[in-house]
């Protein structure tokens, strides 16, 4: 039934109630920050993004793979010993192995490797400037810039490009810690491959066996060069010992001078003589000190003649003792043995006066020598003088001729081992592995392509997601949530619940709803407990729920949910829409605009929900503007009379910055909660909402998030 109400005018409306419950102070929550959870958020969003960038890498690298001309890897491995073979003594490329085993020195021999020098000897050997793989003339699109662009000669512009086409089919390594070169081509067909990989090892080992007989035969050379003014250095060193010689008439004797040999053998001479005479004075003082027993001395003692006396005296003396016991003295035997022993006798004593007298003689001769020679030494001393001085520019002439003939000899030497080095290759480097054919392409590794492509192709697909998310970000949690409103979120709500009916109210919830029930519940709880309503207050707990019009389905799910979750619990509610029109009849029902216009009575519009605790109140009939004076009045008179039935008051307030018709509303409910989508509502629609309210006097109380990953 239906009851019209005259319109009041403003001026007679009754005073509004000033009272308007206050938000909760503002918490001081966490900035915005980007989680685990936030990041699969936006990857679940922008999963098509990710997976067309990855299939379009992937499809590209299939197709590249398919229609890409196959391409073969031979390798040939070199092994370089930093200590060359020991061939000669002083080799002209000396082997020494650095502190570093080697490895800086092989290293480099990589780049020798791929010099030009090597190469063309490669090209060369294996005739590589008629292939049309190589030399730049395979193709259309080259004969082409090539009649446009090419300059010089054809022949040096085919070995150019030749040159160039197998430097970037060359690869060149060396595993770490070994020794061992790996030379890698790459090319059409297998054979060609191991062919030129073993063209180019062999190239390499010539060009170093070439550079070493090189550096040989230009030290060679350079030596041999020298030879012809070394000789002749030595030719004016010798013409200037020979001259100064001739000048100070200084003869030479088995390189020394003849007046110094004369010098050393007369010193020697003296030296004996002076020796002799000293021996012969000892031994003329031991006579002369013996006085009358000269036999004594050791000259006597060793006198042969003296020996064959003394023997003879002995027999004379024994012979004479016994004959005077047996005669006695007078007898003639007697007398005449006396008398061969006085004989015997002086005949001693003579042969020791010859003794002195021969000693004296000699020792007298041996002065006279040693006088003599002592003379000739001081003559010859005062004439070594004289030539000391010259003999000091000679030795420094002699100095340099050996200098000089030292230096011609290793010259000599050194020419004659170069020269024979220049046959002889010193290099220990070989090839221990010949290239061999590819029995399988290396290029293009099809699978792995693929599989790089599609990772790939994530990971730029993620890149991407990220940049479209950041560019224009979108709530993804609610720490942001709270830091965008500066107001709590009460509840994450999932976006959808297995067969569960949201309209009409009512009916028998799955256990899924009946959790999203328990999830709504304590969402009006967290609401309520913070609420400062005063006990007496007199209009009925109201929350009004506001989204970016984008969330405007989720936004009435979330609305009924909350309805149905306080009814469940046997709460009578008032569910109002501020977005339906009534029923969907063509002809629009009365509802909510007609309230707050005064044209009818709250009662008289609000209807149960068949089997429910749930009042519905649709928008009504948008015929005419009411003032919002008008407005504020009659819905606080409405509020007034809905709490004589219902204990709570939902209002679906629709998107606020495009419905001023729930301005009203907005000015007198309790809570204002703002529903927002994880990870697809746009921050700037949050921000765009949370203004409006603002414009209308009101913050912000709360948020309610629906999470569609959920």
């Amino acid at each position: 039934m239906q009851s019209s109400l005259l319109s009041l005018p403003q001026q007679h409306a009754p005073e509004v109630m000033q009272y308007a419950p206050e938000p909760p102070p503002a918490a001081s929550y966490p900035s915005s920050t980007v989680e685990l959870g936030d990041l699969k958020r936006i990857l679940v969003r922008r999963r098509f993004l990710i997976l067309a960038t990855a299939a379009l890498l992937t499809l590209g690298a299939l197709l590249y793979g398919l229609f890409t001309p196959a391409l073969y890897s031979s390798v040939a491995e070199i092994i370089v010993d930093p200590q060359d073979l020991q061939v000669v003594t002083n080799d002209v490329n000396p082997s020494r192995v650095p502190p570093d085993g080697g490895i800086t020195m092989v290293e480099s021999q990589v780049a020798v490797v791929q010099s030009s020098g090597v190469l063309l000897r490669a090209i060369a050997a294996t005739n590589l400037t008629e292939d049309p793989e190589f030399n730049g003339q395979g193709g259309l699109l080259s004969h082409l810039l090539g009649g446009v662009l090419g300059s010089g000669s054809a022949e040096t512009d085919k070995t150019g490009k030749t040159l160039d086409a197998l430097r970037r089919r060359l690869a060149v390594k060396r595993a770490d810690k070994v020794l061992v070169l790996d030379v890698i081509v790459t090319a059409k067909s297998a054979d060609k491959a191991a062919k030129l990989a073993n063209a180019i090892a062999q190239a390499y080992l010539a060009d170093q066996a070439s550079a070493r007989a090189k550096m040989a035969t230009d030290a060679s050379d350079s030596i041999t060069a020298r030879l012809e003014e070394q000789r002749k250095r030595v030719q004016r060193a010798e013409n200037a010992v020979e001259a100064y010689k001739s000048a100070n008439n200084m003869v030479m004797a088995a390189g020394n001078l003849v007046s110094d040999q004369e010098l050393t053998e007369i010193n020697t001479q003296l030296a004996a003589a002076q020796s002799r005479t000293a021996t012969l004075k000892a031994q003329v003082d031991q006579l002369r000190r013996s006085g009358g027993a000269p036999d004594a001395t050791s000259e006597a003692m060793r006198s042969a003649v003296i020996s064959s006396l003394r023997a003879q005296e002995a027999t004379l003396v024994d012979q004479v003792s016994q004959l005077g016991t047996e005669l006695g003295p007078r007898h003639p035997s007697m007398m005449a043995a006396q008398q061969q022993l006085r004989d015997t006798r002086q005949l001693i004593a003579r042969e020791l006066g010859r003794i002195v007298a021969a000693a004296e003689t000699d020792y007298e001769r041996a002065l006279a020598n040693q006088q003599a020679l002592e003379a000739k030494v001081a003559g010859m001393k005062s004439k070594s003088l004289d030539t000391d001085q010259a003999s000091v520019k000679l030795r420094e002439l002699q100095r340099d001729l050996e200098a000089v003939r030292s230096v011609y000899a290793t010259y000599l030497q050194r020419a004659q081992e170069t020269r024979e080095q220049v046959n002889v290759d010193s290099t220990n480097a070989r090839i221990i592995s010949d290239a061999m054919p590819a029995l399988k392409k290396s290029w293009p590794p099809l699978l792995l392509l693929v599989f790089g492509a599609f990772f790939g192709g994530l990971g730029l697909g993620t890149g991407l997601a990220l940049i479209a998310e950041y560019s224009s970000p979108t709530v993804l949690s609610s720490a942001q949530m709270q830091s965008a409103i500066d107001a709590p979120v009460v509840g994450v709500l999932p976006a959808k619940s297995a067969r569960r009916r949201w309209w009409p109210f009512g009916g028998a919830a799955t256990p899924a709803g009946q959790k999203m029930d328990a999830v709504a519940g304590l969402a009006l709880r967290r609401l309520f407990s913070s609420s400062r309503r005063p006990p007496d207050w007199p209009l009925v707990p109201s929350i009004l729920l506001t989204s970016a019009p984008e969330d405007a389905a989720q936004r009435g799910r979330v609305a009924r949910l909350l309805a149905n979750a306080a009814a469940a619990r046997g709460s009578r509610v008032l569910f109002i829409d501020t977005n339906n029109a009534g029923g969907g009849q063509k002809e629009p029902q009365p509802g909510l605009l007609d309230v707050l216009r005064g044209e009818y009575a709250f009662e008289a519009l609000s209807q149960y929900a068949p089997g429910s605790n749930v009042a519905v109140l649709g928008k009504g009939r948008p015929k005419a503007a009411f003032s919002e004076a008008q407005g504020v009045y009659f819905t606080q008179h409405m509020l007034a009379q809905a709490s004589r039935n219902f204990e709570l008051v939902v209002v679906d307030g629709g998107a606020l910055a495009d419905n001023l018709n729930a301005s009203p509303l907005v000015a007198m409910v309790d809570e204002i909660v703002l529903v927002a989508t994880l990870n697809a509502t746009p921050m700037r629609d949050v921000t765009a909402a949370s203004q409006a309210i603002s414009v209308m006097g009101r913050l912000p109380t709360g948020a309610l998030l629906v999470d569609e990953a959920a």
